[in-house]
Parts: structure tokens; sequence; C-alpha cells
């Protein structure tokens, strides 16, 4: 029998037949370039501080660079940017700490039009207001052949969540929000934090993106990597 990882994430892949857009509707595949921004980019050593303007200096010159308008990547990966924040880092021992993105991120620009990838229904959204946080989130319910699971964007505007009310069904590819910009979307570059999740453990507007190495192999089962939907 195949593992609950195996089945999930072929299940999410087999969603899209090819690149789904999130962000901006007029954005192409070709407009995208992967980025890294995990502890083992040396360009990142360069960087003078761990702050909201210096992560989007970095990510604009890297767009620039490349001639594109949007970057994306970071699922599983090992960041030291939240060593800023005391919401990742409380404990003394490494292995205890969330380090590891378990979410996918698509850095552009404040105000961009987020769209959902698929369609379904508003299951809870809040303002995660903490420094270094999600800010203003929203996570939408998906059923189809009778799987259930749960797509969470976070580090929104907080006008996304002016006009929106839980139950409220959402076409696919329709707009339900916009990015918003680093005094309120937790101190961020602007970006979409997107994430595929199975269980919401009873979590409403909130759920985590980031996790500790001990609880590593849980996320990863049960929040796949969310480009196997994107297909970016």
């Amino acid at each position: 029998m195949q593992s609950m990882k195996t089945n999930f994430a072929e299940y999410i892949s087999g969603l899209t037949a090819d690149f789904t857009p999130i962000v901006g509707g007029d954005l192409q595949q070709e407009d995208f370039i992967a980025i890294d921004l995990s502890a083992n980019n040396p360009e990142l050593l360069k960087l003078e501080q761990l702050s909201s303007e210096a992560f989007s200096i970095f990510i604009d010159h890297n767009l620039k660079v490349a001639g594109k308008k949007v970057a994306f990547g970071g699922y599983n990966e090992v960041r030291k940017l939240y060593q800023r924040s005391q919401l990742f880092n409380k404990n003394l021992e490494e292995f205890l700490n969330r380090n590891i993105h378990i979410g996918l991120d698509i850095w552009t620009a404040e105000g961009t039009d987020v769209l959902a990838v698929l369609e379904g229904e508003v299951h809870s959204f809040q303002d995660n207001a903490n420094f270094g946080d999600y800010g203003p989130t929203v996570i939408l319910k998906h059923d189809f052949d009778d799987e259930i699971f749960y797509s969470l964007y976070g580090h929104l505007s907080r006008k996304s969540l002016e006009k929106i009310e839980v139950g409220q069904q959402v076409k696919a590819q329709e707009k339900i929000a916009e990015l918003g910009a680093a005094e309120e979307n937790g101190d961020y570059a602007p970006h979409l934090h997107f994430q595929i999740i199975k269980d919401l453990q009873q979590n409403k507007g909130d759920y985590p993106g980031v996790a500790s190495k001990k609880d590593l192999d849980f996320y990863l089962e049960n929040c796949p990597d969310p480009n196997l939907l994107l297909k970016i």
C-alpha cells in the first residue's frame, strides 16, 4: 500500500494539467523564476540584516537581472530569516525550533491580485498580526471526489479581509485578495505564502507554515509541495 504522502501528493498533482496562475491575472509561466532563500545561499550572507527592506532589494535585484516579474520557491527549505522572530525560535535546542518552510512563496509586488487556484469555499480568515506571522490570511476548503482538503493564502492586505465571508463560494481563478505591504503582512517583503493542507487539525484562519526538524515528517505528509498543483 502506498503511503498517505504519495497518495495525497499524486492526487493534488492530478487536479491540474499544466501551469495554473495564482497571482496577477496576466502573468504567464515564463514570468516566474525560482529563487533560493535557504540558509545555504551565500548571497543572503551579504545582507546586512534580515529585514523586509533588505529582502525586497535582494528579490528585486534577482528579478531585474533575470528579466522576470515573479520569484517563487521555498518548499521544505531551511531558512535563517525566522531567527528574528520569537514566534518561531523559543527553544535553545535547534532541533525544536521552527525554521523549515512548508509552503510555497510567490514574491512579487505589493497589491498584486491573488487568485483562487481551485474552486471551493471560504473556510476561515483572520489577521495573524504577530511580528513574523502571516498577517491577513484566508483559508479555502475544497471538496473533489469526496476528498476534502484546504489551501492557505497568507501575507495579504488588510483590505482583503473586509468583504470576505465564511462559506462564500469561490471559483477557480477568481480574485480573492491582494498582496499586503510589509507593515501589514508580518514584516516581510511582499509575497504570497501558499500552502496545501490535508488535515487542518481544527485550525481556523491560521496553520503552521514553518516546521521544526522534530515535526518535519508529519508536515511534509500533511502539506505536500504546492507546486505539484501550480506547476510553475
